[in-house]
């Protein structure tokens, strides 16, 4: 045998048994995960009869995330875990989770104001429900203990169906708004966050979705609070837009098969054949289930490979376009101040549909600051955004007239660059 050969040989073993290494990392990583969340069921399995008033508080704890207890330290307030009753479209009751961090300073004597957060997308399995998991708490750095300094109680939805019964409505408008809405009537009905009646709504990628949606449904939801304002770090707005440039990509998969799972349980007749590929229709539930990060490193495999999830653009098929454009939100009644933020280097939510949403929502005269972030990408977008954020949301809780900048264009155009 030459030397090169067993060069060759030793090498291949060393590259095997790496593999082999990091395969039972893997596995014993997400071991380690699955036995964290058996011990976390308890809390989020919801009693039987489930409290029949959205908006009713089931359970609290403190934020930790089991095996080993791990209790969430955050500067200036203390983090704890919510179960509460929000509803289905229909106004079917339904249980969902939550993180809180209500603040260490004393609240005012009309009660601390209210950060909603809504968070994007992260997978519907019960391990990547953020308040079952530290990562949940990703989105929410630098700008959680700017919150807490201005003596706001926090709190942040899973979502109906994310770590509780299911299934989540994915990018489902009524749903979204229900679960932030219900949040903070929970949250409200809890003595020790001492929460008034006055809110705003931040939200990231699905969760800007969700945040615009609240705008324009809160009022139908509970009349007696008062929404300030709400703010989007690259929403998920103008769907037809977003879904007809990356329902052929790596994006197809990894966000198409958590939008069917919602879409299909508003319209059941919703059509498969001839709308997703043989591969799509074979992994659509498994990867409705993983969390984000394996199932976008598996679109980003397969498209590679020159797989689609969808066989055509789901926003041109019948019963899908209508559906699609009923879960865009139409522009803002001027009355309810928007703030957006857009990364230029968002390669999930391109700029240029949030462009088109400046264009548009500003000629139907919505109250819309829009600021642009250059070279800033999809999953920086929240944190980034985020001190401007609370600073406008400040204002908005001070009364202070809200910013409009319809007088500023948008950096990008508003349509596809032609090489798409």
């Amino acid at each position: 045998m030459t030397t090169g050969r067993i060069i060759l040989i030793a090498f291949a073993a060393l590259l095997v048994t790496g593999v082999v290494v990091i395969t039972a990392q893997v596995l014993d990583a997400r071991a380690q995960g699955n036995a964290r969340q058996v011990a976390l069921d308890p809390f989020y399995t919801p009693p039987e009869p489930l409290p029949a008033t959205p908006g009713a508080l089931i359970r609290t704890a403190p934020l930790d995330f089991a095996d080993p207890v791990e209790t969430t330290d955050v500067e200036g307030g203390t983090a704890y875990r919510m179960l509460y009753v929000s509803a289905r479209p229909d106004g079917t009751p339904a249980a969902s989770g939550a993180m809180v961090f209500i603040p260490d300073s004393p609240a005012p004597p009309e009660g601390r104001p209210v950060l909603a957060w809504a968070h994007g997308t992260v997978g519907m399995g019960d391990a990547c429900a953020p308040s079952r998991t530290p990562r949940g708490l990703a989105d929410m750095d630098v700008w959680l203990e700017q919150a807490l300094a201005l003596g706001w109680v926090v709190v942040a939805t899973d979502y109906v169906g994310l770590g509780t019964p299911g299934p989540e409505l994915y990018l489902v408008g009524q749903a979204e708004a229900n679960d932030v809405v219900h949040s903070v009537q929970a949250l409200r009905s809890w003595d020790l966050a001492q929460a008034g009646d006055r809110y705003a709504v931040y939200g990231h990628s699905q969760g800007g979705h969700s945040a615009l949606w609240a705008g324009h449904l809160a009022d139908d939801i509970d009349p007696s609070l008062e929404l300030v304002g709400v703010a989007a770090a690259a929403p998920a707005a103008l769907l037809p837009e977003i879904v007809g440039v990356q329902w052929d990509t790596a994006a197809g998969w990894a966000i198409g098969p958590e939008a069917l799972v919602g879409w299909q349980y508003v319209d059941p007749s919703l059509p498969i054949d001839g709308v997703l590929t043989q591969a799509g229709l074979d992994n659509a539930d498994r990867l409705a289930e993983e969390c984000i990060e394996p199932a976008a490193l598996e679109g980003y495999l397969r498209s590679d490979l020159g797989q689609d999830f969808f066989s055509l653009n789901p926003a041109d098929a019948p019963g899908w376009a209508q559906l699609i454009s009923s879960q865009t939100p139409p522009p803002m009644p001027s009355a309810m101040p928007v703030f957006v933020a857009q990364g230029t280097a968002d390669e999930v939510v391109l700029p240029w549909p949030n462009a088109l949403l400046q264009q548009e929502w500003c000629e139907a005269g919505s109250s819309l600051a829009v600021e642009w972030l250059g070279g800033v990408n999809h999953m920086k977008a929240a944190i980034v955004a985020g001190p401007e954020a609370i600073t406008w949301i400040a204002d908005r809780f001070a009364n202070r007239p809200a910013p409009r900048t319809c007088d500023v264009p948008p950096p990008v155009a508003p349509e596809p660059p032609p090489d798409d």
